[in-house]
């Protein structure tokens, strides 16, 4: 990781604007779970670093402009830049960020570069659909999961089939992997702001219904009440819920078992991910490490 660290400080230098050298170092970098891949899929090919760094940059850039349209204070328990900076500046700093991953992808091979490239077409289109099933409480479970695919796990499974491009191994398996593995981690945390609290999150807890997103174990919730009871989930959505009303949104989960489900799905998908990568031990590992995350 030192190396993909290196080659983003190298990246960032060369843009030459104080600024956005400024407002990089800024960010906390997260869990680089992408350039992670990247390097165990690829581990001995001399470019791999450098397209963990591209992905990285993609992955900033996406959060940087999330932020701005969820008007979030706060990523990863640090101010965010458009709270400190304002969203006109987050959003040029995404933009340049963007521009500069696309500079360097165009040196790599151009199937490659096509993988990175449509998944970041795909990730803005999961955005624009995220925006728009906020408008109104959405119970579909599978337009959900095209949207949590397309939003999230588009560029991790592009980074796990580009870095098997790059390694001469099975794009295709591994292009599986990292779709699951995107969408089983999507899962989790979809459960983990409704589970964790504020502290954890580095977010309000259940900041994901106020915001107007339906999750699944809100889908599933609404599936099993009564008519009624609907009315009483659909009057919370997409406001800040008093006190009581969380805690009846949390106790009807907990007798409907939804969290469980919705776990249970994360598991069935992180499970297919570790039959296609059955051969690769650090990769099986990664599946394993994500699932125990506390619920």
């Amino acid at each position: 990781m030192q190396r993909v660290e290196a080659e983003l400080n190298r990246l960032i230098e060369e843009i030459d604007y104080d600024e956005v050298t400024r407002l990089f170092a800024s960010l906390n970098g997260g869990k680089r779970l992408r350039a992670k891949l990247i390097l165990k899929i690829a581990k001995d090919v001399k470019e791999a670093p450098l397209l963990a760094a591209i992905v990285e940059l993609i992955h900033a850039a996406s959060l940087l402009h999330d932020d701005v349209i969820d008007d979030a204070d706060a990523r990863r328990g640090v101010a965010s830049v458009n709270a400190t900076d304002g969203s006109k500046t987050a959003v040029m700093l995404g933009d340049i960020l963007y521009s500069k991953a696309f500079t360097e992808l165009v040196n790599f091979d151009k199937e490659v570069a096509q993988t990175i490239a449509a998944s970041v077409t795909a990730l803005s289109k999961g955005e624009m659909m995220d925006v728009k099933m906020a408008e109104e409480f959405n119970f579909d479970e599978a337009l959900y999961l095209d949207m949590l695919y397309l939003k999230t796990a588009t560029l991790i499974e592009a980074a796990a089939k580009a870095a098997a491009l790059l390694a001469g191994k099975d794009a295709q398996a591994h292009a599986l992997y990292g779709r699951n593995l995107g969408l089983s981690f999507q899962i989790i945390d979809d459960i983990l702001d409704i589970t964790a609290d504020e502290a954890t999150l580095g977010k309000p807890a259940m900041n994901d219904f106020v915001e107007g997103k339906c999750t699944l174990p809100y889908i599933y919730l609404y599936e099993a009440l009564q008519e009624d009871e609907r009315e009483r989930l659909l009057a919370s959505h997409a406001k800040k819920a008093d006190a009581s009303e969380t805690e009846w949104i949390k106790s009807q989960m907990d007798v409907y078992k939804t969290i469980e489900k919705s776990f249970a799905l994360a598991a069935k998908l992180s499970n297919e991910a570790k039959e296609a990568s059955r051969e690769d031990e650090d990769l099986v590992n990664i599946l394993e490490t994500m699932i125990k995350r506390s619920y």
